[in-house]
């Protein structure tokens, strides 16, 4: 089963084709934009496909981050995955940036309780899981001292872009996993290959609202009213 997987949450624009049965990733393409994503992901898509000598037909499913990250990048990883899904008549699954972020960090802490975390502002983007991968907690926002308590009472492995700040409040002492604001792109393969297919589309995870906000300050009165 060939999975292609898609990531544009952060400032990688990245894809990957996975083979479930072998568990071995057939060819990979990463693009550290910051912004873009847009004009790149077929791109990328198309660099892995040809590294991994294959076509779209062979494609089986897709899996897609559906964040916490960049209100746009996310808009446009669920929009491509969704788009090729239905073009190719394949499920489409969506895996939050968390989750894959904890993932990576059980391969190099196993059988560990992972508490990732992501931001910079006062709340940050969190889920929980315990000794066994079994997520207990989040996705939501908390407090950076919320998570020092969590991590104190579960003996954590932190992970993700806060992970050093939840520990310098912490007083240290905690392994730290990739402090990164998403996971390397073959972990949203591996998830998704773990997971039936439900016939459900994939959706954006935004736990915030966007930045922006539409202008009413300058807003001009319609003629005749």
């Amino acid at each position: 089963m060939n999975i292609l997987a898609i990531d544009t949450a952060a400032s990688l624009c990245a894809a990957c084709v996975y083979d479930a049965g072998a568990g071995a990733e057939k060819g990979r393409a990463v693009l550290d934009l910051g912004k873009g994503h847009a004009e790149h992901i077929m791109a990328v898509i198309g660099e892995v496909l040809e590294k991994a000598s294959l076509s779209y037909a062979a494609i089986d499913a897709i899996a897609v981050s559906i964040g916490p990250g960049s209100f746009t990048g996310v808009r446009v990883g669920v929009s491509a995955a969704r788009g090729l899904a239905l073009a190719l008549k394949i499920s489409a699954v969506g895996v939050t940036t968390l989750e894959a972020i904890a993932a990576e960090t059980r391969e190099a802490f196993p059988g560990r309780p992972v508490l990732c975390a992501i931001g910079r502002a006062d709340s940050l983007a969190m889920m929980q899981f315990d000794a066994a991968g079994q997520c207990v907690g989040g996705p939501r926002l908390a407090s950076p001292d919320d998570l020092v308590q969590i991590a104190k009472e579960h003996a954590s492995v932190l992970a993700g872009d806060a992970a050093e700040r939840v520990s310098q409040m912490a007083a240290g002492g905690f392994d730290i996993g990739p402090r990164a604001t998403t996971a390397d792109i073959r972990f949203y393969a591996r998830i998704a290959a773990e997971r039936p297919a439900t016939g459900e589309k994939p959706k954006p995870l935004y736990l915030r609202p966007p930045d922006a906000r539409p202008q009413t300050v300058f807003a001009l009165p319609l003629n005749g009213r």
